[in-house]
């Protein structure tokens, strides 16, 4: 994050410490510790560097400047689901034919009016705002500082001559959403609450609005009988004014406006102290699931508020999150990319990381509203691709709408093949048969029948689509339409097949998990050049650096290709990452950098997994945290330095530290094989310590370790199924003092049985001293914390000039 965040200092290095004491020392309290709380300088004067707060289902940002203090309001069911005005001239030609028929004849100007049509930037569908509370504090006070305290979700103004503010979104309660500020000192001048100027471009009639001496609100009429309204109340006590604030919707209540009111009244009736209570009981349970440690401070920052971002965000009940979860933009006009759900990246990746973390709860919403649409989905099956099963839009609203946009990615078929990786995942890291019985397989498998049914044979009988793409190289031309199958198109499609089939056998249906093997092999192999590059089809190569690394899906988030596979998969890894390399990161997004360092670390490179990480985390976060998609440090780290923001890059690097930090897939995806646990996998030089608390590992496992002078010394294993449980030998010789017998080695792993809820620890020497830097770990000096960055003079590779953190 940027330099005017707060550095933290060496009480991260301190609680790090606490945590490598003993295994006993995790203890019950896992909150985060003060000292990575974000802390920012007043004056904040843009939405978009404002502290995030929410419940997952509204969404709260806190910024000003002087005694201006300003609450941008968002709530993630405020959504215009009218089709674009365009899209009733082409609705008869937008349809998977047509576009064959278009592309065939390089009609490419008819294909864009017609699949393009619908993608109104001005006009709907699109995700609203909600509107903004703006008070004035008395003329005496002025704002010096705000911060986000992690462990309450509370979010803090600190105002001269000792006044302050406190403000948090009860968390206790996602169904009636409302947010509490307290503040100390004079009583307020002013409280204005501002409906978005935005919404008038969609046509609304203006706002109903009404005061009183304790508060105001206003009611939005929308479109098809919608609506919703802002309220915010505030009463005096002592020295002391409380404020409550809320968005309310007609599916809660006919007028809205009175649902609002009487939030904010029996919020105001409860008291701060009452609500924050329970409100803190939550988060306390939240951060109880897992806990990490590593000796980098502001990558630990980061990581804990991508962590605190799930339980802000994203929340069973509510709608999962869009590109910019519950912070919609606040900048007068409709939000970026209509605030919409991305499926050629964006949801996928904002929701990679929860597993390991066990946020099940925060993820699984995301899960359930594509269990929710799935009628939706098979009716877009049925009237765009003329085919049984289901599909899922690249681009859509809530709603499950098809938004159009670039038809070579937003009509993509194999989006939803990305899709139903989210639910495989899910069954593999909670072990939950059920919900693989009654989800995750009857989900998956809608979405291979669509899929199967569009695959043909060529003449040698390699299943093939009939067009192809990936995204988004060679954005919307008609070179964007690759030779079928595209390497990212057949890497989703065998990675969906190979996950039916071992479903399908884990359900107890055989036959299909057989039929689901026999699609998956005729698919074919991967597309390489002779060193082993993966190309992006069978004779399309790379043509230079690009944001979205599609074609090297296979590597990561999926298993295919992977270190543990034939001495083939890893020359394909060594040469694939080698022309990333040469290429360089001029035309990459911030995400492509976590991307690329989770990437990294499932291959093997610690280093450039650090490297990567570092430099989006530096270059690539407003002074919030928030993933922003270009370089804003202008340091060269890429051509684009815009600073629309995100959330996937966020969630990228949250996941990157996971694969750092434990490992569990299989190299044999479609069998019945839980892989191997590989503790501190790809761990950099300059982390001589880390640990973690009850990270999941597939199989529902819960993993426990720490590392010390470079070296694993302790760790434990908490069962989540019956079976055999592997662990990978990295210790370097190192014998482990095991804590119940059966353990046996077989081949570069240990394995033992468990049973549910059965219990393996071991302790290991402890290295006397860290070893000595490798190559590739250049120091400025022995002391030296801050890091230089040194593009190099020719293309545009990058050196990290770096010295491990002091001890």
């Amino acid at each position: 994050m940027q330099n005017d965040t707060v550095k933290i200092t060496r009480r991260a290095v301190a609680w790090g410490g606490w945590l490598l004491v003993t295994a006993a020392a995790w203890g019950s309290d896992r909150l985060p510790p003060p000292a990575l709380d974000l802390k920012l300088a007043a004056p904040i004067r843009t939405w978009d560097e404002a502290v995030p707060l929410g419940n997952g289902a509204m969404g709260v940002l806190l910024w000003g400047e002087g005694n201006c203090l300003r609450l941008s309001l968002d709530r993630g069911d405020l959504w215009d689901e009218r089709p674009s005005s365009r899209f009733e001239s082409v609705r008869a030609r937008f349809n998977w034919r047509t576009m064959q028929q278009l592309v065939a004849s390089n009609r490419m100007a008819e294909f864009n009016e017609i699949f393009d049509a619908n993608y109104d930037y001005d006009g709907p569908p699109t995700k609203l705002p909600a509107g903004r509370v703006e008070i004035t504090l008395a003329e005496s006070q002025t704002i010096e500082s705000f911060a986000l305290q992690l462990a309450t979700a509370e979010g803090l103004v600190r105002l001269n001559s000792g006044g302050a503010g406190r403000i948090f979104v009860d968390a206790a309660d996602v169904n009636a959403p409302v947010a509490l500020l307290q503040l100390t000192g004079p009583p307020l001048q002013a409280v204005e609450l501002k409906s978005p100027d935005s919404v008038k471009k969609l046509g609304y009639p203006p706002p109903q609005t009404d005061e009183d001496q304790n508060g105001c609100w206003f009611e939005q009429e929308a479109a098809g009988g919608f609506a919703y309204a802002v309220a915010v109340g505030w009463r005096r006590v002592g020295q002391t004014t409380l404020l409550a604030v809320t968005v309310a919707t007609r599916d809660e209540g006919k007028s809205p406006q009175a649902v609002a009111r009487r939030r904010v009244e029996a919020a105001l009736a409860a008291g701060y102290d009452h609500l924050f209570q329970q409100h803190r009981r939550w988060w306390a349970a939240f951060w109880d699931r897992s806990q990490v440690f590593v000796p980098e401070p502001h990558l630990l920052q980061h990581y804990y508020l991508v962590r605190y971002f799930y339980g802000a965000a994203s929340r069973r009940g509510a709608p999962p999150m869009p590109l910019q979860g519950v912070w919609t933009a606040d900048a007068g006009s409709l939000p970026p990319w209509k605030g919409d759900y991305h499926n050629d990246l964006n949801t996928q990746m904002s929701y990679m990381g929860y597993q390991p973390a066990g946020q099940f709860e925060e993820g699984a919403t995301f899960l359930d509203m594509l269990w929710d649409l799935l009628p939706v989905f098979r009716q877009f099956a049925r009237e765009f691709y003329e085919a049984p099963g289901a599909a899922v839009p690249g681009v859509m609203s809530r709603q499950g709408q098809a938004l159009g946009g670039w038809g070579q990615y937003s009509l993509s078929p194999t989006m939803g093949a990305w899709n139903a990786h989210l639910f495989y995942l899910h069954w593999r890291y909670t072990a939950d048969e059920h919900f693989l019985r009654t989800r995750a397989y009857p989900w998956c498998r809608e979405i291979g029948e669509c899929l199967r049914h569009l695959l043909r044979p060529d003449a040698h009988g390699v299943l093939k689509l009939p067009l192809s793409s990936s995204p988004e190289v060679f954005d919307n031309s008609r070179r964007a339409f690759l030779i079928p199958n595209s390497n990212y198109d057949l890497m989703s499609l065998k990675m969906l097949f190979l996950a039916l089939a071992e479903m399908a056998a884990a359900s107890g249906a055989p036959e299909d998990a057989a039929q689901w093997s026999a699609v998956a092999r005729q698919l074919g192999g991967w597309h390489t050049a002779s060193a082993g590059t993966l190309l992006l089809d069978e004779r399309t190569p790379l043509p230079g650096s690009h944001r979205h690394l599609s074609h090297l899906m296979g590597l990561y988030p999926f298993n295919l290709i992977t270190t543990d596979g034939s001495p083939r998969d890893r020359q394909i890894i060594r040469a694939s990452l080698a022309q990333c390399r040469d290429f360089g990161t001029r035309a990459w997004c911030g995400y492509s950098f976590g991307w690329m360092a989770a990437l990294c670390a499932r291959t093997g490179d610690a280093e450039a997994a650090w490297r990567h990480l570092d430099i989006y985390a530096r270059a690539f976060t407003l002074r919030n945290g928030f993933h922003a998609n270009g370089d804003q440090t202008a340091s060269g780290f890429s051509s684009l330095t815009y600073r629309p923001f995100t959330l996937e890059g966020n969630f990228l690097a949250l996941a990157a530290m996971h694969e750092m930090l434990l490992q569990s897939w299989s190299a044999t995806p479609g069998q019945d094989d839980w892989g191997v646990l590989r503790l501190f996998p790809t761990m950099p030089w300059r982390w001589h310590e880390a640990a973690f608390a009850d990270l999941r590992a597939e199989g529902g496992h819960r993993v426990s370790a720490r590392r010390e002078n470079n070296a694993t010394t302790w760790f434990e294993v908490v069962a989540g199924r019956d079976g055999v449980i592997c662990i990978r030998d990295n210790f370097g010789g190192r014998q482990p003092d095991w804590s119940r017998p059966g353990v046996r080695k077989v081949g570069d792993n240990f394995e033992i049985n468990l049973k549910r809820g059965q219990t393996l620890s071991a302790t290991l020497s402890r290295p006397p001293r860290p070893p000595d830097a490798p190559a590739d770990v250049r120091c400025r000096s022995s002391s030296a914390r801050d890091r230089a960055l040194r593009p190099w003079p020719d293309q545009n590779r990058f050196v990290w000039s770096a010295c491990p953190a002091a001890d």
